[in-house]
Protein backbone atom coordinates (compact mmCIF):
# COMPACT_ATOMS: atom_id res chain seq x y z
CA UNK A 1 0.00 0.00 0.00
CA UNK A 2 2.79 2.34 0.83
CA UNK A 3 4.12 1.97 -2.66
CA UNK A 4 1.21 2.94 -4.39
CA UNK A 5 0.35 5.46 -2.46
CA UNK A 6 4.00 7.13 -2.64
CA UNK A 7 3.70 6.19 -6.24
CA UNK A 8 0.16 8.22 -6.38
CA UNK A 9 1.36 11.06 -4.39
CA UNK A 10 4.49 12.65 -5.20
CA UNK A 11 4.16 12.98 -8.95
CA UNK A 12 1.07 14.71 -8.13
CA UNK A 13 3.83 16.66 -5.25
CA UNK A 14 6.06 17.37 -7.85
CA UNK A 15 3.67 19.05 -9.99
CA UNK A 16 2.50 21.22 -7.74
CA UNK A 17 5.96 22.39 -6.49
CA UNK A 18 6.95 23.04 -9.87
CA UNK A 19 3.24 24.99 -10.85
CA UNK A 20 3.76 27.07 -7.24
CA UNK A 21 7.57 27.65 -8.12
CA UNK A 22 6.72 28.97 -11.77
CA UNK A 23 4.32 31.21 -10.33
CA UNK A 24 6.44 32.52 -7.64
CA UNK A 25 9.54 32.82 -10.62
CA UNK A 26 7.70 34.36 -13.36
CA UNK A 27 5.78 36.70 -9.93
CA UNK A 28 9.47 37.99 -9.42
CA UNK A 29 10.81 38.61 -12.80
CA UNK A 30 7.38 40.15 -14.07
CA UNK A 31 7.84 42.55 -10.43
CA UNK A 32 11.89 43.20 -10.81
CA UNK A 33 12.47 43.70 -14.55
CA UNK A 34 9.37 44.28 -16.46
CA UNK A 35 7.36 46.52 -13.99
CA UNK A 36 3.91 44.05 -13.12
CA UNK A 37 2.31 44.28 -10.47
CA UNK A 38 1.38 41.52 -7.91
CA UNK A 39 -2.19 40.66 -7.91
CA UNK A 40 -2.87 39.49 -4.34
CA UNK A 41 -3.48 42.17 -2.05
CA UNK A 42 -1.50 40.95 0.99
CA UNK A 43 1.71 40.06 -1.02
CA UNK A 44 1.48 43.04 -3.09
CA UNK A 45 3.15 44.76 0.10
CA UNK A 46 5.42 41.66 0.54
CA UNK A 47 7.02 41.51 -3.08
CA UNK A 48 7.04 45.20 -3.62
CA UNK A 49 9.65 45.99 -0.20
CA UNK A 50 11.63 42.57 0.12
CA UNK A 51 11.93 40.11 -2.48
CA UNK A 52 13.66 37.84 -0.36
CA UNK A 53 10.65 37.57 2.15
CA UNK A 54 8.22 37.08 -0.84
CA UNK A 55 10.49 34.11 -1.84
CA UNK A 56 10.27 32.35 0.82
CA UNK A 57 6.41 33.18 2.26
CA UNK A 58 5.27 31.69 -1.31
CA UNK A 59 7.80 28.79 -1.71
CA UNK A 60 6.66 27.64 1.37
CA UNK A 61 3.17 28.11 1.35
CA UNK A 62 3.75 26.34 -1.79
CA UNK A 63 5.12 23.22 0.14
CA UNK A 64 2.42 23.60 3.01
CA UNK A 65 -0.28 23.10 0.49
CA UNK A 66 1.54 20.09 -1.34
CA UNK A 67 2.38 18.62 2.26
CA UNK A 68 -1.42 18.96 3.34
CA UNK A 69 -2.36 17.10 0.39
CA UNK A 70 0.13 13.99 1.20
CA UNK A 71 -1.26 14.23 4.90
CA UNK A 72 -4.63 13.80 3.60
CA UNK A 73 -4.16 11.35 0.75
CA UNK A 74 -2.34 8.96 3.61
CA UNK A 75 -5.08 9.61 5.97
CA UNK A 76 -7.91 8.59 3.49
CA UNK A 77 -6.09 5.85 2.64
CA UNK A 78 -5.77 4.71 6.58
CA UNK A 79 -9.46 3.79 6.06
CA UNK A 80 -10.28 0.64 6.59
CA UNK A 81 -13.45 -0.03 4.73
CA UNK A 82 -13.02 1.48 1.45
CA UNK A 83 -16.65 1.03 -0.15
CA UNK A 84 -18.33 3.47 2.38
CA UNK A 85 -20.62 6.77 1.13
CA UNK A 86 -18.10 9.00 3.38
CA UNK A 87 -14.72 7.24 2.06
CA UNK A 88 -16.19 7.41 -1.33
CA UNK A 89 -17.23 11.23 -0.93
CA UNK A 90 -14.08 11.99 0.44
CA UNK A 91 -11.94 10.82 -2.49
CA UNK A 92 -14.48 12.80 -4.62
CA UNK A 93 -13.86 15.81 -3.00
CA UNK A 94 -10.22 15.46 -2.26
CA UNK A 95 -9.42 14.86 -5.93
CA UNK A 96 -11.87 18.05 -7.14
CA UNK A 97 -10.02 20.41 -4.78
CA UNK A 98 -6.60 18.98 -5.94
CA UNK A 99 -7.64 19.53 -9.69
CA UNK A 100 -9.21 22.95 -8.92
CA UNK A 101 -5.56 23.92 -7.18
CA UNK A 102 -4.23 22.73 -10.54
CA UNK A 103 -6.07 24.54 -12.75
CA UNK A 104 -6.39 27.35 -10.76
CA UNK A 105 -2.20 27.20 -10.70
CA UNK A 106 -1.67 26.61 -14.32
CA UNK A 107 -4.21 29.91 -14.93
CA UNK A 108 -2.07 31.78 -12.92
CA UNK A 109 1.54 30.80 -14.49
CA UNK A 110 -0.14 31.16 -18.00
CA UNK A 111 -1.49 35.22 -16.91
CA UNK A 112 2.17 35.56 -15.74
CA UNK A 113 3.92 34.09 -19.12
CA UNK A 114 1.57 36.18 -21.20
CA UNK A 115 2.32 39.47 -19.15
CA UNK A 116 6.06 38.69 -19.20
CA UNK A 117 5.64 38.05 -23.07
CA UNK A 118 3.72 40.60 -24.03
Amino acid sequence: MYCALKSEVFPSFFILTLLGSLDCLTTVIGVLYFGAVESNSFMTGIVSTNIAAFLVLKISVTFLIGFTYILAKRTLNKTMDKSTKVFKYSSRLMKGAYAGLMVFLMIIVISNLTVLLA
